[in-house]
């Protein structure tokens, strides 16, 4: 699948959500980071909180929509994660009409970036080393629980 071009932004953005990811790792969780922005400023942040706060459904992509809280719309905002949003995110990001998903790794997770792209969201893929090394230092320190986040038993 063709990704769509990074902008200057993008970069600098996905250091944000990459501090929230491992936030969430520093914390014993999934190191998953989000960022949502819009008109050129962070409006919402969130991560992966499975762990912390036993919810099967705070993924990070969820956790950053829902600090975002109530908005007439989601149409100017892009939502930068640090991984592949699963269908359940990706589900989500269609729902709220999210146009523009800038993600920084899909070799640890392919997650659902063609279901979005398919759907008409801009989709971005830095394949940044710091994303990809977070994760795979996760997964290689706790198999059980990575496994448990994308319900493989």
């Amino acid at each position: 699948m063709p990704f769509a071009e990074a902008t200057d932004d993008d970069s600098r953005f996905m250091k944000e959500a990459l501090a929230e990811a491992q936030g969430g790792y520093d914390e014993g969780g999934v190191p998953v980071g989000s960022v949502m922005v819009e008109d050129g400023r962070v409006i919402a942040r969130g991560r992966n909180k499975r762990v912390q706060e036993g919810d099967p459904i705070a993924h990070g992509e969820m956790d950053c929509i829902r600090a975002a809280g109530r908005r007439p719309g989601y149409r100017k905002v892009t939502l930068y994660t640090t991984l592949s949003p699963c269908l359940m995110c990706s589900g989500t990001i269609l729902q709220f009409e999210i146009p523009r998903v800038v993600v920084g790794e899909d070799r640890n997770f392919e997650g659902d970036t063609g279901f979005l792209a398919e759907r008409g969201v801009e989709v971005v893929m830095l394949d940044d080393p710091d994303c990809i090394a977070l994760m795979e230092r996760f997964i290689r320190e706790k198999p059980e629980l990575w496994n448990e986040d994308i319900a493989k038993e």
